[in-house]
């Protein structure tokens, strides 16, 4: 018999490797007005296995935001219980108001191998990156431009001209701190930014550091041929 017509019968001890992983953090971070909230929403409404992460914040609610679902709305004496109790991961001011992640739920999610996804600014990545290094991915989200990041924070009307004001004049000090950041998205179209998201989520899913019990698989296949 030829060696071309032998046929090998699979090895009834092999064991398929199902893929387990924990989970990573995905920090997405932007000034004012440049799209990271948006992008962020899109991200978690279109993919159910992307868990969004609700901030504490002391700032009051928006016209239609909803307790909970953007925002633990929090006082300041509330704020800095949570503080006090280590309930927080990170915590940071931006613009007068105090904002923190609640630790708790994402060490779950880390834990069960979810992934997390961060609406977050420069200062809670900074302290998420140091506290979790192995486990951030941090993208930077830029506008197109000066003029389109100052029209963008008019017309959303969510903000006094003072706001917008003092708002424009932090961006140039919140747009120096991408070069922290893994990947930078400059976002001229919303679906063409999601789909960049994607793309780096699903690169850093497949990571080989990120998948657990790969190297016992790939051992187990070796003993075997």
């Amino acid at each position: 018999m030829s060696s071309s017509s032998v046929s090998v019968a699979p090895d009834d001890h092999a064991k398929p490797w199902e893929t387990t992983r924990r989970g990573l953090m995905l920090l997405v971070s932007s000034p004012a007005g440049a799209g990271k909230t948006s992008l962020s929403r899109r991200l978690a409404a279109d993919h159910l296995d992307l868990i969004l992460s609700i901030s504490a914040t002391t700032r009051a609610p928006r016209p239609g935001e909803e307790e909970a679902r953007e925002y633990f709305f929090k006082t300041r004496e509330e704020f800095d219980a949570m503080i006090a109790a280590g309930e927080l991961f990170e915590w940071a001011e931006v613009n007068g108001q105090r904002y923190g992640t609640p630790r708790a739920p994402v060490m779950a999610a880390l834990e069960a191998g979810k992934d997390v996804l961060f609406d977050i600014d420069w200062q809670g990545a900074q302290q998420l990156s140091e506290k979790m290094p192995g486990d951030v991915v941090r993208v930077f989200v830029l506008p197109p431009s000066g003029p389109v990041l100052e029209e963008r924070l008019r017309v959303r009307a969510q903000d006094s001209p003072e706001t917008v004001a003092r708002r424009m004049a932090a961006a140039s000090s919140e747009i120096s701190h991408w070069p922290e950041y893994d990947y930078v998205i400059v976002n001229s179209d919303l679906e063409t930014s999601v789909n960049s998201a994607l793309a780096i989520l699903t690169a850093e899913r497949l990571k080989r550091a990120r998948l657990l019990g790969l190297s016992a698989f790939v051992r187990d296949m070796r003993a075997v041929l």
